[in-house]
């Protein structure tokens, strides 16, 4: 991996720890709070593809289970991973990694309708996928309680969907950092 691979990587992790500067909403009868860190993962996977997005948010991750500060409100463990939010968390790398293999898939067609669809799917959908059972185990509550829950939380994914596709297509216009796949 080359060194502007590795400067790539380490600058979105880095805007994963600033957006965690924002501070954290916490949705009445929510057990995970409302962050601005999703458009980080959308942004990883769409500007950077699928293996350095991936290894950024997966930097990112290191950061968090090593114990630092850098989710929103502060906290950073284990005790983070192994409470409610911990499967939305793990599942960061994964939502930028599904993005990154899509955008790359489809870079030749690549428009807004494209990237909203493909940031839509690996920002939220694969989050939720993970993250719900993982929070309604941790919280011991019923799936259809967390999936309930949950749904609060899409009006805000879709706005974060919204505002990571125009970046990204914007960044494709102007600096494309993925290359043409088949």
């Amino acid at each position: 991996m080359r060194s502007r691979d590795l400067a790539r990587i380490a600058l979105f992790a880095a805007i994963m720890v600033v957006l965690g500067f924002f501070p954290l909403i916490q949705l009445p009868g929510a057990f995970a709070p409302f962050t601005s860190q999703t458009l980080g993962v959308i942004l990883a996977g769409s500007i950077l593809g699928a293996k350095r997005g991936a290894l950024a948010i997966l930097l990112f991750d290191v950061l968090v289970f090593a114990g630092l500060p850098v989710l929103p409100g502060g906290r950073g463990g284990l005790s983070v991973i192994m409470g409610p939010t911990g499967g939305f968390v793990i599942a960061y790398p994964i939502g930028a990694l599904v993005i990154g293999l899509l955008t790359e898939r489809l870079w030749r067609y690549y428009n807004l309708p494209i990237a909203l669809l493909i940031n839509f799917l690996g920002g939220a959908i694969v989050l939720y996928v993970i993250g719900i059972p993982w929070m309604a185990a941790a919280a011991h509550i019923a799936l259809g309680k967390a999936i309930t829950t949950s749904v609060a939380f899409l009006p805000g994914d879709v706005v974060k969907t919204v505002v990571g596709s125009l970046a990204a297509v914007a960044v494709r216009k102007a600096y494309p950092m993925i290359p043409a796949r088949a």
